[in-house]
């Protein structure tokens, strides 16, 4: 079972990623903070604008330190016919992963039987390999990667600030909260 502050689950896939077919595993990435971004299929609708989307922040994200590995039950090759026919998905430089057993998938409680296919979800996992932030929703309903980042951003400075807190719609920059007995019953 996958939860809050608990080890996420390791795995070792084979992955496309810039027209070279690899291996990825996850333990490899441990000092780095990772999102796993779990979508169901390729040559389909809403997944190739979420992967751009999240593409289009990947120089920002390498720079904060952070891995993007997206999961899909397709094969490694579908990714590279998908990534060669596509100009939208042709943007993506992290890797694509394949989980053609649905093995990761179930690991995470993303898997969905009756299809063969994975729901949209998306973990962030900290440099220590434990998940902070997880998401599942609906297929027919796409993420929003702004508040994806937005979230990140909160995981990083709670980690880097002990004992302070992202509150409400809380941006990096922002005050943050800092639980004192003052506050109680005043918030």
């Amino acid at each position: 079972m996958v939860a809050i502050n608990q080890k996420a689950p390791d795995f070792n896939l084979k992955a496309f990623q810039e027209n070279v077919i690899k291996r990825i595993k996850l333990s490899d990435l441990k000092g780095k903070w990772v999102i796993l971004f779990f979508y169901p299929a390729d040559f389909s609708f809403i997944c190739p604008k979420e992967l751009a989307e999240l593409a289009n922040k990947y120089d920002e994200l390498k720079k904060m330190g952070v891995e993007v590995l997206s999961i899909s039950t397709d094969k490694e090759f579908s990714h590279k016919a998908w990534h060669d026919s596509s100009s939208v998905v042709k943007k993506i430089r992290y890797p694509m992963l394949s989980d053609p057993t649905g093995g990761v998938c179930r690991a995470y409680e993303t898997y969905v039987y009756e299809e063969g296919l994975s729901v949209r979800a998306t973990f962030i996992i900290d440099p220590d390999g434990i998940i902070k932030v997880f998401e599942m929703q609906d297929n027919d309903i796409g993420r929003n990667i702004e508040e994806l980042m937005r979230k990140l951003k909160a995981a990083k400075f709670v980690r880097e600030h002990p004992g302070e807190l992202a509150s409400v719609n809380w941006f990096y920059g922002e005050e943050s909260l800092k639980p004192i007995t003052d506050l109680i019953g005043k918030i």
